[in-house]
């Protein structure tokens, strides 16, 4: 009986590792693609690899395809560079978009393949509440808005084989990127807390538990979508 292998690059910290724990108590079995080891326990399958490096990502996902069946795949990975327009290099853009992007792009044109032999797949890719757009992200934004459109391309294409593909786009989650980018004490990061309507910020088990929902074989109706996960920030600032 095959194994319900998931797919998770970044999967090692923050929103990732969120991600394969949750995978772990929902009987998936995680393959995590990562620079850094996960913790002990909470990935069934690890490689370290640099996703911004297209030849090497196309060799191993190509390798682990051969030795498993992935009905499942989670887009995780990705940086930021924030910066204002003036400051945002090409150098700087292009990197955003080889990971956050190319590497999601990659994954999905790898396993889908398999999904569809199996006629069964769930993909999900982490996109942003910052793709409706956000001061200081231009590249991340075009990141992010790129694989919510690539991701309504693919729902359509792959659907006839009962693949289904959905992003969740998380609001302000207190990670260590979330704090390494928006500091403690910076005014603009106090404005943007105060402007929660659920007054606080997401934790990574809020993602993962939206992830889980999209990965279960139960939300085979579902495709195309995104879910924000941002504690009513795309509905409105809060007032109060």
């Amino acid at each position: 009986m095959d194994k319900n292998y998931v797919l998770i690059t970044g999967g090692a910290k923050g929103i990732g590792a969120a991600i394969a724990r949750r995978a772990c108590a929902d009987g998936y079995s995680p393959i995590i693609l990562d620079l850094v080891e996960p913790d002990r326990g909470i990935a069934a399958e690890f490689a370290r690899i640099d996703l911004r490096d297209a030849p090497a990502t196309s060799e191993i996902l190509d390798a682990l395809t051969k030795r498993f069946v992935i009905t499942r795949l989670v887009n995780n990975a990705g940086i930021v560079h924030p910066a204002r327009l003036e400051q945002t290099t090409p150098e700087a853009f292009e990197e955003v978009m080889m990971l956050n992007a190319r590497a999601a792009m990659l994954c999905v044109k790898s396993l889908a393949p398999g999904m569809r032999r199996k006629k069964f797949g769930r993909i999900v890719s982490i996109t942003s509440r910052a793709l409706l757009g956000k001061e200081m992200r231009t590249a991340y934004a075009a990141s992010k808005g790129a694989v919510a459109s690539m991701s309504r391309t693919w729902a359509l294409e792959l659907a006839s084989d009962s693949i289904t593909v959905n992003t969740v786009a998380p609001g302000p989650v207190g990670t260590e990127a979330f704090h390494r980018n928006n500091p403690p004490g910076d005014p603009r990061t106090d404005a943007l807390k105060k402007s929660i309507p659920l007054k606080r910020l997401g934790s990574t088990d809020d993602v993962a538990h939206a992830v889980g929902f999209f990965l279960d074989e139960r939300s085979g109706f579902i495709t195309g979508q995104t879910l924000y996960v941002c504690g009513g920030l795309t509905v409105g600032i809060s007032q109060s």
